[in-house]
């Protein structure tokens, strides 16, 4: 399914100014180019209008102090968005904002020069159909550095992503150190076991996603909480039914996990899901 126009001309917003995309480009010795010294957010664009956007720059701010970097200038980020926005106009999209710590040197060492903003609208293809996903065997850190921060070090997730696409599934999936269920590359994930709905909770390592907090909000609400707790990841394949949410996905249906498929697919509580968070989220809510 897709959200947006098709092959649309990104805007981008570059340290203070709209710039044309074919020539926008960072400093060479950008730590968030040399490094992946920086942090991201991705914003669902719903008819124009960024969707939860406080709460993603809210978490903007969570993951640059996390990473020792000044939160960035509120009301330099809302204007940029502005900016970007009015140019994209009431199309559906996708809009990325980057901060990085700015130019560095050619190593870990920061210089304390002014950060780079970055502010990206372009086209989202929202990824719900029912997909397989594959365990890595590489973990995730839930004592590390960044363990929950949404920072641009980003190539565990790409070599992991392709370790699934390489086996034609649409995601991978993260054990922590403990060997319990964290997390994907891109989502965050909900299984049924013996009836139950379950979530690992934050202290698993696994990101703070906007899309989760949301929806458990809006499963509570319904009277339907789901329990955030630790899942061995032994148990997935146990699993009666399972979903991926994210700003990317929503609610996306798991089909298959390491070649096993599940028993139900969408099951029963994942078209719930799916339907409460159409009906209950509403496009232009910003919580």
């Amino acid at each position: 399914m897709t959200a947006g126009s098709v092959d649309r001309r990104p805007v981008v917003w570059l340290d203070g100014e709209l710039v044309d995309p074919a020539v926008a480009s960072v400093h060479w010795s950008d730590h968030g180019l040399t490094v992946g010294d920086g942090v991201f957010e991705t914003v669902e664009l719903r008819r124009g209008v960024g969707f939860a956007l406080t709460r993603h720059l809210d978490r903007l701010d969570r993951s640059a102090v996390g990473l020792g970097l000044p939160a960035p200038d509120r009301s330099l980020v809302v204007t940029a968005v502005e900016q970007v926005t009015q140019e994209w106009g009431d199309d559906n999209g996708r809009l990325r904002l980057t901060l990085t710590a700015g130019r560095g040197p050619m190593g870990s060492d920061r210089t304390g020069t002014t950060a780079t903003l970055l502010v990206v609208a372009s086209d989202l293809v929202l990824q719900q159909d029912p997909t397989d996903v594959v365990v890595v065997p590489w973990t995730r850190n839930e004592r590390g550095a960044v363990a929950g921060l949404k920072t641009t070090s980003y190539a565990e997730n790409v070599v992991a992503l392709a370790r699934a696409h390489e086996r034609d599934a649409g995601e991978a999936l993260f054990a922590n150190t403990r060997g319990e269920l964290c997390e994907g590359t891109g989502s965050n994930v909900f299984i049924v076991l013996d009836g139950e709905l379950l979530t690992p909770p934050l202290d698993s390592g696994c990101l703070a996603g906007v899309t989760r907090a949301l929806l458990l909000e809006a499963l509570e609400a319904e009277g339907w909480a789901a329990s955030q707790r630790p899942v061995p990841i032994s148990r997935l394949v146990d699993a009666d039914e399972a979903f991926l949410v994210s700003t990317t996905r929503h609610v996306q249906p798991i089909r298959a996990v390491d070649g096993v498929a599940l028993r139900s697919c969408p099951g029963p509580m994942t078209r719930r899901a799916a339907s409460i968070w159409a009906e209950r989220v509403r496009p232009h809510d910003d919580p």
